[in-house]
Parts: structure tokens; C-alpha cells; sequence
């Protein structure tokens, strides 16, 4: 919830070509506590000064020389694409609807009543502020959807279309694109040993080795419990993708530091080479699966691609 300290907080900016209006607004809206006013009377400035500072009101009045504010707002809608945080200033009666026509959100009319302005701009800066809050709101929940909590990982819904990319890419290159699906071993003893905590502790920082052991492109995803699935965007064949499938191997079984105790685990993986093993996002991550069964029953802290499913 917004409160009084975050609208007094907000950043204004107070546009109009006469200057004694802009410092009677300014001085105004400083007795009354807003800490970030600032002020121009050169409309033209807006839009560079909006681009750089994005404002959470701006103050504009309508009838200024060599661009009017309805001019101005047109500019501002190529940066304001969902809400104009716009509070119109005229004094004509006439340019009031025609003002909310072209997306002002409010106006006040000259000569000014003072708490009439205070009013105006505390209530649109209430909106605008909970109109952002929302949105971030509406992001994290997006994010949320998208990301695995824990590691901050993708996550199996998230999974299939970066591998679809990845597919795209390759088919567009003419190359090829690898799916590697990992599964740690003895993770459950270290649950049942030292406790869900630890367990957590030790998923990010397995998810923090396999992030380092790949390329920025390449997505990594938890997909389970203790299970990993990679998409790599480009490798060179078989050699390249049982390169960076050791490399994942090695990079896991390393040990780790656990709440002041040495813990050791290992994972066994599986890899699918595009187009060699499938074409599509389902078949690859099939076939990945298959492979690290095999991986799994070869003896486990291995990999084993799907050349080699015989």
C-alpha cells in the first residue's frame, strides 16, 4: 500500500512558460512537504527530461508559445505507453475535456485554488504510484511463473520454449543445439542426514556450478526435486556435447561446504544432440531422459549420450 511518505517522495515536474507561475507551484508544493520538484519553462525540454528522470506527475499547462501541452503529451505517449502521468493546467473551459481526450489523467484550472492543486496532485500521485506498484507486482508474479524459487533457475514451464529457441537457432544456422538432463546422486541422504535446509543450500550452489559451467546463451533449468535440464544453444557435434557434459560432471562432483561440514555428491547426466536425436523441444528432452537412465545404471558421476542408448 502507498503511503504518505512514499507521495511526498515522488518526483514532479512543474512545466509552464511563466515563470512566476512555475515558482508559486514550486514553493507551494514544497511547504507542503514534496521533496523532488523540479521545473521547467521551456516545453520542449519534457520529453528529454521525462526519457532520463521518468517523473510521477508533471505539472503541464496547456497554452505556452512554440509548443503547447497537447503537443507535449503526444510526445509523451511514444515513452508512455499504459498511463500519462499528466495534470493539466488551463484556464480555459474549453480545453478541460479536450485535455482528458489526449490523455491527461486530471486538470486544474487557473487562477488556482491552492488546496484544490495540493488535492489534485496528492490524489493523481496516489494512483500513479499504486498503478506502478502493480505493475511491478503483476512483473514478479510473471517472473514468479517462469523462474524456480529456490535456485532462480527456469523452471519445467519455462523450459520447453527456451529449447524451442535454441532449436529456431540451430535450424536457422544450419548447426546444432544439445539438451543435457542431469539428476544428482545421494542427494536424499544429505536431506535425511542434515536436514531440508542444508538440501536447499546445496540445490542453489549445484545450480550456481552448472550456470558457470556453461555459456551466458545456454539456458539451465530445475525441472525436480534434484533434477537439471540444460539447453545448449550451440555445439559442434557429438565430441562438443560430451565435452561439456564432463565438464558439468566434474564441476558437481567437486565437494562442497555445508553448514561446516564437507558434503560430497555427484550427478549423472544425459544428453540429446538437435537434429541428430529429434526436432522438436519433446523428443530431445525424451531422449535426454533415456540417456540418463542409462547414465544412472552405467554407475552413476557419468554421462551418456544418446548415440549411446544400444
Amino acid at each position: 500500500m502507498i503511503g504518505p511518505a512514499e507521495i511526498l517522495r515522488a518526483r514532479i515536474l512543474l512545466v509552464d512558460d511563466n515563470e512566476d507561475n512555475v515558482r508559486l507551484l514550486q514553493q507551494l508544493l514544497q511547504h507542503a512537504g514534496y521533496t523532488h520538484v523540479y521545473a521547467t519553462t521551456d516545453p520542449h525540454q519534457v520529453f528529454p527530461l521525462h526519457s532520463q528522470d521518468r517523473f510521477d506527475l508533471i505539472v503541464l499547462d496547456l497554452l505556452m508559445p512554440g509548443m503547447d501541452g497537447f503537443e507535449v503529451m503526444e510526445a509523451l505517449k511514444t515513452i508512455e505507453k499504459e498511463y500519462l502521468p499528466v495534470l493539466a493546467v488551463t484556464g480555459e473551459s474549453d480545453h478541460k475535456l479536450r485535455a482528458l481526450q489526449a490523455g491527461a489523467k486530471d486538470f486544474v484550472s487557473k487562477p488556482f485554488d491552492w488546496d484544490e492543486v495540493l488535492m489534485r496532485v496528492h490524489n493523481m500521485l496516489e494512483v500513479r504510484l499504486l498503478h506502478d506498484e502493480a505493475r511491478e507486482h503483476a512483473r514478479l508474479l510473471e517472473s514468479l511463473a517462469l523462474q524456480d524459487p529456490l535456485t532462480g533457475l527456469a523452471n519445467r514451464r519455462l523450459l520447453p520454449e527456451r529449447v524451442w529457441m535454441a532449436i529456431a537457432h540451430a535450424r536457422r544456422n544450419r548447426s546444432a543445439m544439445a539438451v543435457v538432463y542431469l539428476d544428482l546422486d545421494g542427494f536424499k541422504d544429505v536431506n535425511d542426514t542434515l536436514g531440508h535446509a542444508a538440501g536447499d543450500l546445496l540445490l542453489k550452489t549445484v545450480a550456481a556450478r552448472l550456470l558457470g559451467a556453461v555459456r551466458e546463451e545456454d539456458t539451465v533449468a530445475r525441472v525436480g526435486g534434484d533434477e537439471f535440464m540444460i539447453a545448449l544453444w550451440h555445439v559442434i557435434g557429438v565430441d562438443d556435447t560430451a565435452m561439456v557434459a564432463e565438464k558439468l560432471v566434474n564441476a558437481i562432483a567437486q565437494p562442497y561446504e555445508i553448514e561446516g561440514r564437507t558434503v560430497t555428491v555427484t550427478i549423472s547426466a544425459g544428453a540429446s544432440i538437435y537434429p541428430v536425436h529429434g526436432e522438436d523441444a519433446d523428443a530431445l528432452m525424451k531422449t535426454a531422459d533415456l540417456a540418463l537412465y542409462k547414465a544412472k545404471h552405467a554407475g552413476k558421476n557419468t554421462f551418456r549420450l544418446a548415440d549411446d542408448l544400444s
